[in-house]
């Protein structure tokens, strides 16, 4: 319950495969105070729990002991997220799937909390704070280890009806292509993520094909070392580029036409390399989309960088308890 003359302030959390990244976040959406944590989640469930909650209590001591009440907390987790906050599947995270982390967090901070996939959380984030804060209607891509989404229509953040809309990574683009884990075959993801960037440039070295890619190591070939190599003129890394683009464009218009949006937002490691796949992208919309959409719908990059989710999670959070406050 939000009282007294304290300022009003939450948790914002994003989750993620390797890290946990915390902040407390004011309603401007400025951050105060940082943590971070290793996710070790080969760890499981307990360890992880236990350091996620103490980082949480250390926040506490902070917001105390600087005259400030934390009165609420949101979570951006990767994966299937209901919008109860249980998480369904996530692959980085397997020791989680089944978990009400919602609940638990409610139960064990006595305070409201909301869970939520990572790429809304990030969408959200750059809706009230960055490139999408113009925008009514957005989609926003997320382009890392794999291709995550979130959807804003109508100044809403669009979950669906069990919390799983926006898996835009796993729109087919290729109906023979290449197996992804989720058990289809040609995903977007499988095309236009990091890891398939990184996976074109391999195979393309060791089918003799590298160019002065070929004298990287396998172990620091990654995809700001391919977006160094196109960006200084290598075919191979800007053929790739080029690629990703292309597929890019060809999902994005299906969501064109279907939503006739104002935004597509850019966001995650590879939209780093934003020049290297923007004009592509917005070839393939162009040729595929109908005219008016098309024409309408503006590429954009994203602004927020790494904050994006922690910032989305702890606006939607702080949203929540105002929400609940004006129904009592």
């Amino acid at each position: 319950m939000m009282s007294g003359s304290a300022e009003k302030i939450c948790i914002g959390i994003d989750v993620g495969g390797t890290n946990l990244r915390f902040a407390l976040v004011d309603e401007l959406g400025k951050v105060l105070f940082r943590e971070r944590r290793s996710t070790e989640i080969h760890q499981g469930k307990e360890q992880f729990l236990k350091r996620f909650f103490s980082v949480i209590a250390s926040l506490r001591t902070w917001a105390d002991s600087s005259g400030k009440e934390i009165v609420a907390i949101g979570a951006g987790v990767p994966g299937l997220i209901s919008n109860d906050g249980i998480i369904y599947s996530s692959v980085n995270l397997l020791p989680l799937e089944g978990l009400n982390l919602r609940e638990l967090i409610t139960a064990a901070a006595g305070l409201p909390a909301i869970v939520v996939n990572d790429a809304n959380a990030s969408a959200w984030g750059e809706k009230c704070y960055g490139a999408g804060r113009s925008m009514n209607s957005f989609l926003m891509l997320t382009l890392g280890t794999g291709v995550g989404s979130g959807l804003v229509l109508n100044d809403k953040l669009w979950t669906g009806c069990d919390g799983v809309a926006g898996e835009f990574g796993h729109v087919t683009v290729e109906p023979d292509g290449k197996p992804c884990p989720c058990g289809n075959h040609g995903c977007l993801e499988q095309y236009a993520s990091a890891t398939a960037l990184v996976a074109e440039a391999g195979e393309a070295i060791q089918a003799g094909g590298g160019g002065a890619l070929a004298n990287v190591p396998a172990s620091m070939l990654n995809a700001e070392v391919l977006a160094d190599a196109a960006h200084g003129g290598d075919a191979l890394a800007k053929a790739i580029f080029e690629n990703a683009g292309r597929y890019l464009g060809i999902a994005s218009a299906a969501a064109v036409n279907l939503l006739n949006l104002e935004g597509i937002i850019l966001g995650g490691g590879v939209a780093a390399s934003y020049d290297l796949i923007v004009e592509p992208m917005r070839r393939e919309i162009l040729a595929r989309a109908f005219a008016i959409p098309a024409r309408r719908v503006r590429l954009v990059r994203a602004e927020l960088e790494d904050d994006a989710g922690i910032l989305g999670a702890a606006a939607m959070a702080l949203a929540s308890v105002k929400s609940d406050l004006s129904n009592e």
